[in-house]
């Protein structure tokens, strides 16, 4: 159902393409996880649990780290650079 009223986003542009953070994300994020599945064997005296909390939270902390430029670079176009009119 149609209301009308145009909506508009104005940091979402379909013609921008894909931002370069989500493919160094998604791969660093695979590759922390398998060298941890890699290493779940020879963890030492490591439970289990802890040894995967760990490789999660290097994993998640790897893409909130190529995520962060991106969006630094955004907020400042969005809020500090634009012209003043």
């Amino acid at each position: 159902i149609s209301t009308g009223t145009d909506v508009s986003l104005s940091s979402y542009d379909e013609d921008q393409g894909e931002a370069p953070c989500v493919p160094i994300g998604m791969a660093g994020f695979a590759a922390i996880v398998a060298y941890g599945l890699y290493k779940l064997k020879s963890r030492g005296n490591t439970k289990m649990s802890v040894h995967l909390i760990h490789v999660r939270v290097a994993a998640e902390g790897f893409v909130v780290g190529a995520m962060t430029p991106d969006m630094g670079s955004s907020m400042y176009k969005e809020f500090w650079a634009k012209p003043k009119s």
